[in-house]
C-alpha cells in the first residue's frame, strides 16, 4: 500500500476511469461485428510480486487485455506505483537525480488490429511525482497501410484538443512526436505521428489544474477519434499481401518498443509486471 495525496488521488482516478470507457467501447466494437470478445482484467501487485525495488516500493496496477475479431491484441493497463529509482537510473530521471524517491500513475494502451487497412495505436498519459511534479504522455497513430483521411482525422482531433492551451502547443507536441516517433537504425519514423510530451511541471496547484486539463482533453480526444478510424477500416477485405505487409511493419513496432521506448525501459527499471510491460508487442510479425 502507498498514500496517495490530493493530486496523486485525482490523477490516479481520471486514469482508472478513463480505461473503464476505453474497454467499453472496444468491447462495443467488436459486438458490432458480431463477436463476444471481452477485456479480461489481471490486477498484480510488487509487493506481494517480489517486484517492489528499493525501499519503500509498492503499489501496483491492473493489466487488461482483449483478443477479438476487430482487435487482434489489445492492452490498456493502468497502475499506480512509488518507491525509490536505482541510483543510475535516478540520475536519467527528472527532479530524481538527488532524491531517488518517486511516484507515478497512468495509463497505456496499445492495439494491433487484426485488419492490416485499420491502423495499430497506442496512447499513454502519466503522472509522476520526484522533488518535481509533472505530466507526460500522447497518443500516436501507427497504420501498416497509411490513409491519408485517416492521418488528418486523427490529427485535426489532437489539433483541437491542444488549442485552448495555446497557439503553438499541438504544434510543439506533434513535431515532439515526429522526433520521438522514429527509428534510427532503419531510418523510418514509426508511423503518422500525434502528439507527444513530457516533463509539464506542477509547481501549483493551477500549473496541476492546466496541464491535468490538458492530459484529459488527449485522452479524450483518442477515445473519440480512433473508434471512428476503426469503424471506417475494420470491415475492408483484405488480401494476403496486405497481411504480409502488416506483419513485416509490426516487426518494425517491435524494434521500436524493445530498443527506444521510454515507457518500457521506466517498467522494467521500477519492478513493474513484465506481462503489463511488454503487453505493447504484436501478437504476430515477421522479419526478413
Amino acid at each position: 500500500m502507498i498514500s496517495l495525496d490530493p493530486q496523486q488521488q485525482t490523477a490516479r482516478t481520471w486514469f482508472e476511469s478513463l480505461r473503464d470507457r476505453i474497454c467499453a467501447e472496444f468491447e462495443a466494437i467488436e459486438a458490432e461485428a458480431g463477436s463476444d470478445a471481452r477485456f479480461h482484467y489481471m490486477p498484480w501487485d510488487r509487493e506481494a510480486d517480489g517486484l517492489a525495488i528499493g525501499e519503500g516500493g509498492g503499489g501496483g496496477g491492473v493489466r487488461g487485455v482483449m483478443t477479438g475479431q476487430i482487435f487482434e491484441k489489445v492492452g490498456v493497463n493502468v497502475s499506480t506505483v512509488g518507491g525509490q529509482f536505482a541510483p543510475d537510473f535516478a540520475a536519467s530521471i527528472h527532479g530524481a537525480s538527488e532524491d531517488p524517491s518517486f511516484f507515478a500513475t497512468g495509463i497505456s494502451l496499445v492495439a494491433h488490429m487484426a485488419n492490416p487497412h485499420a491502423p495499430a495505436v497506442h496512447m499513454n498519459t502519466r503522472f509522476l511525482v520526484t522533488t518535481k511534479r509533472w505530466f507526460g504522455g500522447g497518443a500516436d497513430l501507427n497504420p501498416p497501410i497509411p490513409y491519408q483521411e485517416d492521418t488528418d482525422a486523427f490529427h485535426a482531433r489532437l489539433r483541437a484538443a491542444c488549442a485552448p492551451f495555446g497557439p503553438d502547443v499541438y504544434e510543439r507536441y506533434a513535431k515532439w512526436a515526429e522526433d520521438y516517433f522514429y527509428i534510427p537504425h532503419r531510418g523510418v519514423h514509426r508511423g503518422v505521428g500525434g502528439v507527444f510530451y513530457d516533463h509539464l511541471e506542477c509547481g501549483d496547484d493551477a500549473e496541476f489544474d492546466r496541464n491535468f486539463q490538458l492530459t484529459q482533453a488527449v485522452g479524450d480526444a483518442f477515445l473519440d477519434i480512433f473508434p471512428q478510424i476503426v469503424r471506417r477500416r475494420m470491415n475492408l477485405p483484405f488480401t494476403e499481401a496486405e497481411r504480409e505487409e502488416q506483419l513485416m511493419w509490426r516487426g518494425r513496432y517491435a524494434e521500436f518498443n524493445l530498443v527506444y521506448d521510454r515507457g518500457t525501459l521506466f517498467g522494467l527499471k521500477t519492478g513493474g509486471n513484465i506481462d503489463a510491460i511488454l503487453m505493447s508487442l504484436p501478437p504476430l510479425a515477421k522479419w526478413s
